[in-house]
């Protein structure tokens, strides 16, 4: 009987090993070049064309130098280009009715396969004179230029680009320049179906990273720190081949006199907390690959000698940051904009008795990136400028919140923080690979066994 127990015991620790050893499937370097260039030619021949016509721009100029790139160029490399090269312009021109978007590269060489180069030096030895001659033959109505008040990845046109550009324009051409701010951002936050099929594997990756540091492979109460969790999680990215967006964080609520502080959390928080039983553990997380980013924030709980579960106390409060996340997620409507969503979903959460803080914002290229603001942790009441932005079908989001619970037994307001990766299209709001529902456990819950 001890015998067939024990045996029980030994499966039981083997399937929680499995589980925690999830293999993760990451390309090969070769590979993931390949998939970068096929989402991009798909991106520029498929999407681009759509979303100029969109926000009625028929010529979009983008100039960078190399290391000095506009944000939205770097999205427009081939895998094979780490930088611009010397001075890099693109050129895309809408001519209308069932012509094929024109993608120029005034530049010495071709931009991949995708943009072909139109500049002959020996022709024209001045790259401005070349560029400006590229413009007047196609006479286009509008020149789109990456300015921006508002978003930072739509601003990439330098003050000294800007200056050699208009004084090689003719006073025409110089009359059609606007704001390419919408388009840049349409193009941006705008995720292709193919994008849209790999997003979830890319979540899922970073989900399985953060179960194995939250775990007892990782943790070893009254000895691992918190900064220690944070370095495994860093070299865990690196020995993958991938890359973090941002620097993770790990820290700690229990019972004890300190309060909850946004700054002490995502800022300055300790850096060598050692993690012992009873603590509720928070983290901040974040990968790239294939050009796609998550930013994910759970929670585990150390669980006490004797104890086989989470306080109840701690499921309750954890189950208010998930309502939350419903609220929120259930105002996702095409035309929406970022404040209309913050607002409603705060003036709910206050009617349901939730003490609400919300701060969510796109993802894709960008971690933080560009579309609808849905708060800030410090702007509650709205964020003008990117909180005035509509919501559009295919982007991504990460829906990053908290509540205050007042826990009677710790004697102190702890915050539920969560934040995880989801997609909108036209049929609602679905989460890229699923969210947390539960709190984790250290050591993870064993299956019963009788």
């Amino acid at each position: 009987m001890k015998k067939t127990l024990l045996l029980k015991l030994i499966i039981s620790f083997c399937l929680i090993a499995a589980e925690l050893s999830a293999q993760y499937p990451i390309l090969p370097e070769r590979d993931r070049a390949r998939v970068v260039d096929e989402i991009l030619e798909d991106r520029l021949t498929n999407l681009l064309p759509q979303l100029m016509r969109r926000e009625g721009i028929d010529m979009w100029v983008i100039i960078s130098r190399e290391y000095n790139e506009d944000p939205v160029m770097r999205t427009m490399l081939p895998s094979t280009w780490l930088s611009a090269r010397r001075r890099t312009i693109m050129v895309f021109y809408d001519a209308g009715g069932d012509k094929p978007l024109e993608k120029l590269a005034i530049a010495r060489y071709d931009v991949g396969t995708l943009l072909k180069g139109e500049w002959d030096i020996n022709v024209q030895p001045n790259q401005w004179l070349a560029l400006a001659n590229a413009i007047e033959q196609r006479n286009p109505k509008k020149i789109a230029l990456n300015f921006s008040k508002d978003y930072g990845h739509a601003d990439g046109l330098t003050y000294t680009e800007q200056k050699e550009l208009m004084a090689h324009l003719s006073e025409k051409q110089k009359s059609k320049i606007v704001a390419a701010d919408r388009l840049a951002v349409a193009w941006l936050e705008t995720r292709s179906a193919k994008e849209e099929a790999i997003y979830p594997i890319i979540c899922r990756i970073s989900h399985e990273i953060i179960q194995e540091a939250f775990s007892e492979k990782v943790i070893h109460p009254g000895v691992t720190t918190t900064d220690d969790v944070v370095w495994w999680m860093r070299q865990k990215v690196t020995d993958l081949g991938l890359e973090t967006w941002f620097h993770p964080t790990v820290d700690i609520q229990r019972f004890d006199p300190a309060s909850f502080d946004h700054l002490r959390t995502f800022s300055k928080r300790p850096a060598q907390q050692v993690i012992m039983p009873g603590d509720l553990l928070h983290c901040d997380f974040g990968i790239t690959y294939l050009r796609l980013n998550t930013d994910q924030q759970q929670h585990a709980y150390v669980l006490r000698p004797g104890e086989t579960e989470v306080p109840t106390f701690l499921k309750k409060a954890f189950a208010q940051g998930n309502r939350l996340q419903d609220i929120l997620t259930s105002r996702f409507k095409s035309g929406t904009t970022g404040n209309q969503m913050l607002l409603a979903s705060l003036e709910q959460a206050k009617n349901e008795e939730i003490t609400a803080s919300i701060y969510s914002h796109p993802i894709g290229v960008h971690g933080h990136a560009a579309g609808p603001t849905i708060g800030m942790w410090d702007q509650q009441k709205g964020v003008a400028g990117p909180g005035d932005y509509p919501l559009f079908p295919n982007t991504a989001y990460s829906i990053e919140l908290n509540v205050a619970v007042e826990i009677p037994e710790w004697k102190k307001t702890i915050r539920i923080m969560l934040e995880e990766d989801g997609y909108y299209t036209q049929e609602g709001f679905k989460y890229l690979d699923g969210r947390q529902t539960e709190i984790f456990t250290i050591p993870r819950k064993l299956p019963n066994v009788k």
